[in-house]
């Protein structure tokens, strides 16, 4: 068995947010807005206006907390209950995972995605990732309902902070890193030699455009250089999880991630953030010389991801062994990995950090 779960259609254009009635009018008259006060903020007075001058009717339904499984059974119901026939999604991870949750929910509505920062690949990943009220991961939600678009409005993502845009590449980037130890065991997957594949043109793009597009971003400017790498952290990072077959290929710095998230000293980390802290630890791993792999230790200082465990407080040690032992990975994929994610393994690359790179 072998699937693209994919959108049908991805649009990147600066000032978009002008044109969303137009879009939206030839398929739907009645839409339900999942967004948070941020991203509607960001994202107007424009696209209220282009909704209007199209008659569109729209209600918004703002998530001011967690992407839970309580979050998501709310939003569901009012949506229910407003009748609409289209649900457009606006905003970061939370509020595009609970969009597509709903959609999920509601079985035959059409949904929409529009990311206001390029910090995830949310916008277009086949699934929604659940936490608790405390921002702990519960689980990743695979979904049947895909987005007919995703709109992305490049002036929107050049006003925000160049944190955003440097924690998307890690989170891009930890697809090549994450997927490409699988190749060592076994070759003949043709969902994994694409996904690779993908993620090798994200890492592609970085290579030539990353640095340009965060000094663009910086300076509150779209270009071509900052279009590319908004493109490879939605658009290419997305296809490179779109592609499924029988054998999954989780990624080991996206489960210790995971764990990272029931950390409360960590919530200020960005997704992107935890995700390329994971990518050292998984480096260290995989090292028979105790350090890290070099291009990518310098990929994680350009982008400014964290290399230590710095924020944690109390007994260090202790709360390192206790992160070993609670990564939670799946015994078929660890299986199928060149190396070992024993705990004990884990702790040692996670002490290994303390004393700095």
């Amino acid at each position: 068995m072998f699937a693209i779960k994919s959108p049908q259609h991805y649009l990147n254009q600066a000032g978009l947010r002008t044109r969303v009635g137009e879009i939206l009018s030839a398929h739907a008259s009645h839409v339900a807005i999942i967004t948070s006060p941020q991203a509607w903020k960001a994202v107007n007075p424009q696209l209220r206006e282009s909704l209007e001058a199209e008659n569109i009717r729209y209600q918004c339904h703002f998530l001011t907390t967690e992407c839970t499984d309580v979050a998501i059974a709310s939003h569901l119901a009012a949506v229910q209950q407003q009748e609409a026939s289209l649900i457009l999604g606006i905003g970061g991870g939370r509020a595009l995972d609970c969009a597509k949750a709903v959609a999920a929910g509601l079985g035959d509505g059409v949904l929409v995605t529009m990311p206001t920062v390029a910090a995830t690949c949310a916008a277009w990943s086949p699934v929604s990732i659940i936490y608790n009220e405390r921002g702990g991961h519960v689980r990743s939600q695979p979904l049947s309902t895909m987005p007919l678009m995703v709109l992305v409005d490049s002036e929107i993502i050049a006003q925000n902070d160049v944190r955003y845009l440097k924690a998307g590449i890690v989170d891009a980037l930890a697809k090549w890193y994450e997927f490409r130890p699988y190749k060592q065991k076994s070759d003949d997957s043709l969902a994994l030699n694409l996904k690779v594949q993908a993620a090798r043109l994200a890492v592609d793009i970085f290579e030539k455009y990353g640095t340009e597009a965060v000094r663009d971003n910086e300076l509150h400017a779209v270009t071509p250089a900052l279009i590319k790498v908004i493109d490879a952290n939605i658009a290419v990072a997305g296809m490179a999880n779109s592609m499924r077959d029988a054998t999954p290929a989780p990624g080991v710095a996206h489960a210790i991630h995971n764990r990272l998230t029931h950390q409360p000293e960590l919530h200020d980390w960005l997704h992107g953030e935890k995700v390329g802290f994971g990518l050292l630890v998984q480096s260290l791993m995989e090292s028979e010389t105790g350090q890290p792999d070099a291009q990518l230790l310098a990929l994680l200082r350009q982008y400014d991801a964290p290399l230590t465990l710095a924020p944690l407080s109390g007994d260090r040690a202790a709360a390192m062994a206790a992160i070993a032992r609670e990564v939670k990975f799946p015994a078929s994929g660890a299986a199928r990995l060149p190396f070992s994610l024993a705990a004990e393994k884990i702790e040692r690359a996670l002490m290994a950090t303390e004393h700095g790179f």
